[in-house]
């Protein structure tokens, strides 16, 4: 990824390959902070235990309809969006039991009912409500390692990031994460996202659609200019 940013003319003040003033960069090494997260959260009283296994929750939940979602309509963006959980463990209360979040999911208690608006950047009002739009989210997964929700929220305060910019299939997450930097008492930074680039079918490119990644378009000849 590096080289092939930089081939594209892209250039970065700090990461993984230069350093800079708020590493560790790579996530393996930012483990303590994420603990130190979980641990407001459960102390806090936001987040529970949950036994359910992914089985579980793929039987009993059902995915949310996109069309309800904020005003932009997500359509197939979110077609890897986690399910709404069934709430089957959410009124457990035995958190506090816990000194380290191994051995089960955790899931943040979302506020039923509760609309969580944001201003896209790119894509203007943007509004999912709790409850509906999505339900519980997992922030540690039972493999003992950190969900992606809870990881970005933590690195993104941490570094100072004060405008993120991302894909569209990532809108819906917004307002999950803006309610870890609600309970963490974090500022909540600006949000961009960014349409896909699809297929001549409209499938979103992936890495499945190896024919198109940047390594190979430069395999083929194409210049930078051409690409950007």
């Amino acid at each position: 990824m590096y080289e092939d940013l930089r081939w594209l003319g892209i250039t970065w003040h700090e990461g993984p390959d230069i350093g800079g003033p708020f590493g560790p960069y790579s996530q393996s090494d930012r483990r303590e902070f994420y603990l130190k997260a979980w641990r407001e959260l459960r102390d806090g009283g936001f987040i529970y235990p949950c036994s359910c296994s992914r089985k579980d929750v793929a039987e009993s939940a059902a995915a949310p309809h996109e069309s309800q979602g904020g005003e932009f309509q997500v359509g197939e963006f979110q077609e890897n969006d986690e399910p709404v959980y069934s709430r089957k463990c959410r009124f457990r209360a035995d958190a506090a039991n816990f000194g380290a979040p191994a051995g089960v999911n955790w899931r943040f208690r979302v506020p039923d009912g509760e609309a969580v608006p944001f201003a896209d950047l790119n894509l203007g009002p943007q509004s999912f409500t709790a409850g509906r739009d999505f339900g519980d989210f997992l922030v540690w997964r039972r493999d003992d390692v950190p969900a992606y929700q809870l990881a970005v929220v933590v690195d993104d305060a941490a570094m100072q990031i004060t405008e993120v910019v991302r894909g569209a299939d990532l809108l819906k997450s917004t307002s999950r994460q803006i309610l870890l930097y609600r309970a963490l008492g974090l500022v909540t930074p600006d949000f961009y996202h960014c349409e896909l680039v699809r297929d001549e079918a409209g499938v979103r490119l992936a890495k499945r659609h190896d024919a198109l990644s940047i390594r190979r378009l430069k395999e083929q000849g194409m210049a930078p200019d051409q690409l950007i």
